[in-house]
């Protein structure tokens, strides 16, 4: 059984930084593209960086030059580097995986986790 598990969420204070990790555990073969979203309160699940295999990254334009994604292929984690916080990033963040575990491909979710920016 394949689970994501995202932890490092917690309150910051404008400007702060804060770093997301999310493990991947169970039986798997391969790990495709890793992805974090975020989901604020009354708005829809945005997409906030990607990386692929290789490491390869897209980022939304509303985080480029503050967050960083980045994946250890060995540990079957994927971070986010979140700099120069602003109270418009409070969200839970959520990664998201494509995995290949026994015979087939799916796509895993984390639980989430808070992240809140405030004075």
């Amino acid at each position: 059984q394949v689970q994501l598990v995202e932890s490092g969420g917690g309150l910051v204070q404008p400007g702060g930084s804060l770093r997301l990790s999310c493990a991947a555990s169970g039986i798997i073969f391969s790990i495709y593209n890793m992805r974090w979203y975020r989901q604020a309160p009354g708005k829809q699940r945005e997409l906030v960086a990607t990386t692929s295999r290789t490491g390869d990254t897209n980022y939304a334009d509303s985080v480029k030059g503050r967050f960083t994604i980045s994946r250890d292929n060995a540990k079957n984690t994927v971070y986010l580097q979140m700099d120069m916080l602003k109270p418009e990033d409070t969200a839970v963040y959520f990664c998201n995986a494509g995995i290949r575990s026994m015979a087939s491909v799916g796509d895993y979710w984390g639980q989430g986790t808070q992240v809140t920016v405030s004075s």
